[in-house]
């Protein structure tokens, strides 16, 4: 029986069945957590300016119960204003720095986040990320899937470090 609940948060093109999430949740489950992962479909014609209460109005129902941590990956980082609010500790993965409601949520957090980027990805600011929390993993020439040109197996070196890093945080 898991002693503590993660909530893992999709993105707009990228379920919680993805290998960033199937990886980072058997790491969490060997940490004690159990899972719960959001699903939706998100609309066709969102408006960018409301995307995020959208997001949250999505994610806030699986916080009924107690949660100890969320998980979100790109689109799904835009519920960082509920765990700014609640305490919630986090792991946003490909957040999306160029967004001023992100960032300002970010501000608000008093618990710890994680925030995982590449450098080939336009929605990544470094610089941001580490003026925001001590808490950064770069991954040089990754995208917004945090895949690196080359062999596959770049990929997978760089989703190992994603664990790796996880792993020490939940701890």
């Amino acid at each position: 029986m898991a002693d503590r609940r993660a909530v893992l948060i999709p993105g707009r093109g990228y379920d919680t069945r993805y290998p960033l999430f199937l990886y980072l949740g058997e790491a969490l489950r060997r940490a004690g957590f159990g899972l719960d992962g959001i699903s939706w479909q998100v609309p066709e014609d969102f408006d960018v300016d409301t995307i995020g209460r959208w997001v949250c109005d999505q994610v806030s129902p699986a916080l009924t119960e107690r949660t100890d941590l969320l998980v979100g990956k790109s689109l799904g980082t835009l519920a960082a204003p509920l765990a700014a609010a609640r305490g919630l500790p986090a792991i946003w993965l490909t957040p999306l720095l160029h967004r001023g409601e992100l960032i300002d949520a970010l501000r608000r957090a008093t618990a710890p986040f994680i925030l995982v980027g590449g450098t080939a990805d336009s929605s990544w600011d470094g610089a941001t990320a580490r003026r925001l929390t001590p808490h950064v993993l770069e991954i040089p020439a990754a995208d917004h899937a945090l895949m690196v040109p080359g062999p596959l197996a770049h990929s997978a070196e760089a989703l190992g470090r994603v664990c790796t890093v996880v792993e020490g945080f939940v701890r």
